[in-house]
């Protein structure tokens, strides 16, 4: 029966009520922690994805438990690295302009303008919340 899973559920609660799982790794114990309707709303809203769905909680939670996978790594001796690229030597070249140089041709490619710019499309716009029974609104 749809919502009956749902009673006393609150946005602060994992999304699946059963308790975390505990694995040991060779620095010791850590949780699979679930994914609580806060971190769902906040995420939806930095990523413009939807994950009001079983499948998409499930895949993040199988996400954030690979991701725990690091915790088992031993770092103890190893500097910080700025960039996998840190040990070459990056070389620069003059902005030389060899083709083109047509800005209005280009700008009237753009939807929108503003003197001599493009306008972009706004970004990280809430998604819209569906009404469905299968995943709590609050």
């Amino acid at each position: 029966e749809p919502g009956k899973m749902w009673a006393g559920w609150s946005p602060s609660q994992p999304a699946d009520p059963s308790p975390p799982a505990t694995q040991t790794g060779p620095r010791g114990p850590y949780l699979h922690k679930k994914v609580t309707m806060e971190v769902i709303d906040h995420l939806e809203c930095l990523a413009l994805v939807d994950f009001r769905n079983w499948e998409g909680v499930e895949r993040l939670e199988k996400a954030i438990q690979f991701a725990d996978q690091l915790h088992d790594v031993n770092t103890e001796g190893i500097e910080p690295m700025e960039s996998v690229l840190e040990d070459r030597c990056l070389h620069l070249r003059k902005d030389k302009i060899t083709e083109g140089n047509c800005p209005e041709e280009l700008l009237r490619n753009a939807r929108q303008t503003v003197e001599e710019y493009f306008i972009a499309p706004p970004g990280n716009i809430p998604l819209p919340k569906l009404e469905d029974d299968t995943f709590p609104q609050h």
